[in-house]
């Protein structure tokens, strides 16, 4: 029999095994809506008992093919299975068709469309070299980017590899936060249709981390650590123990040895250039010429241009010092994950690298009480209105409270939870298998969220 928790006015918490069908069934046909936090994999369980109740069903998980496959006969029970009802999905899919929906409306075309959304550590709370806690799925963590992206930008639809997703130079800056890098989600393409923007030159959703942290994840993709093929014995093996097995059959050393040599021959190259301007400039001191600002050198176009010295030294400081920083954080990220902690046992059977690094992240990474995290998504939207190049840009930070309370918590659930309300009162009356890219739905939804504290920043300028 299910154990019930807490029982009070409002609320009843019920522990039970899913896999027992005669309690969950019966759990769900007493239900007046469902609503599953469940893994996705689980999800299909759910729906189908959902629709043999006759149930709503209402998840933050993405549609998939088995979910599609049952539309006609979810319609003619009159139920609403609405998924994607999350913050990415969920408040990106109706924050922005909201926008596209009034652009629209006032007769502007849309030529290209960027959203970025992530869920960040706040920086009161940022105290570690990859800039970042988990205030998230653990697994989906290691899971990022895998299958690789696919989005359109100028007219061109790009597919990059894994390999090619984590670049820390690739940055956008957010009122109020500064630079964040972001790398592109597996599939925009499929929202395109759905958005209804299927002949925007520019469409992408994307992730949003510090620059640090993708800088890092570059290095563990290269390092094999989200592997999960290879099976390592775990019990009775420290994480100093695992990287240092790990490491030695996937050439760490030969990594090392090609990271700090081409970051120093770069140094080093630099520095030669340097040395020659700055031999020229004593020469020409004493032989009386031109001053140091009135220096001129040949560009790769084979123009003159004039050359500051001053500035030159600047920018190779600069730059010799982001090289040697690079290197000392490379170093930095991997201890702290675990490369040099003997104190910690993994003792989890025969794991995957990747699990494995799931577990360092775990004890790693965690959210302290005091922490705060962060949430932040941002829209640019391109258009075109009466000859006039126009650009919408919508933005959304919401923080933390502490490690319970958080941002991620509040902008995951509470959409979950408003369409919830709204479907039980009546005013959200579709029927069929939907994301929430419905007026009648994104409406009534984000109402409710902006009642609850989750405000828009919306700023529209003129770029041509």
């Amino acid at each position: 029999m299910p154990v019930i928790t807490i029982n009070t006015n409002r609320i009843q918490t019920i522990v039970f095994n899913l896999e027992n069908t005669l309690e969950r069934k019966e759990l769900i046909a007493n239900s007046d809506l469902v609503i599953s936090l469940l893994p996705p994999a689980l999800h299909p369980v759910i729906a189908a008992d959902c629709l043999q109740y006759k149930k709503h069903l209402l998840t933050s998980a993405s549609v998939d093919d088995s979910i599609m496959s049952l539309q006609d006969p979810i319609k003619q029970q009159g139920l609403l299975f609405l998924y994607e009802v999350g913050l990415n999905p969920g408040i990106d899919h109706m924050s922005a068709i909201r926008q596209i929906h009034r652009i629209k409306a006032n007769g502007g075309t849309i030529t290209s469309f960027r959203s970025h959304c992530g869920g960040l550590i706040s920086p009161e709370s940022d105290d570690n070299p990859w800039h970042y806690k988990i205030t998230g799925t653990p697994y989906n963590i290691v899971l990022a980017g895998k299958d690789g992206a696919v989005f359109k930008e100028n007219g061109a639809v790009c597919q990059w590899p894994y390999e090619q997703l984590f670049d820390p130079n690739r940055v956008i800056h957010i009122p109020d936060l500064g630079y964040l890098a972001w790398y592109p989600n597996r599939n925009s393409l499929q929202y395109m249709p759905l958005y209804g923007l299927p002949e925007a030159s520019t469409f992408v959703r994307t992730t949003l981390r510090y620059p640090e942290f993708c800088f890092g994840w570059k290095n563990v993709v290269e390092l094999k650590l989200t592997d999960a093929t290879k099976r390592y014995h775990t019990n009775g093996v420290t994480l100093q123990e695992f990287f240092q097995t790990h490491f030695a059959s996937h050439g760490f050393s030969e990594w090392i040895e090609k990271q700090l040599t081409s970051r120093f021959a770069q140094t080093k190259q630099l520095l030669e250039k340097l040395q020659q301007l700055l031999d020229a400039e004593q020469e020409a001191g004493e032989e009386e010429r031109k001053a140091l600002q009135d220096f001129m050198m040949v560009d790769n176009q084979g123009k003159l241009m004039d050359v500051n010295l001053d500035s030159i030294k600047t920018q190779a400081a600069a730059t010799v010092a982001g090289q040697m920083h690079e290197a000392n954080l490379s170093m930095k990220q991997l201890f702290f994950l675990g490369m040099d902690d003997d104190q910690t046992f993994i003792n989890k059977g025969e794991c995957s690298a990747a699990e494995v690094l799931q577990f360092a992240l775990e004890q790693k990474l965690l959210l302290q009480p005091a922490d705060k995290d962060l949430v932040v998504l941002h829209h640019e939207i391109g258009y075109e209105l009466d000859g006039i190049q126009h650009l919408t840009s919508s933005n959304l930070v919401v923080k933390g409270e502490d490690h319970i309370k958080t941002a991620m918590a509040k902008t995951s659930e509470l959409p979950l939870a408003m369409a919830a309300k709204q479907i039980l009162q009546g005013n959200i009356r579709e029927t069929g298998v939907h994301i929430p890219v419905l007026s009648s739905v994104y409406t009534p939804v984000l109402q409710e969220l902006e009642t609850n504290g989750l405000h828009f920043n919306t700023i529209d300028t003129i770029i041509q």
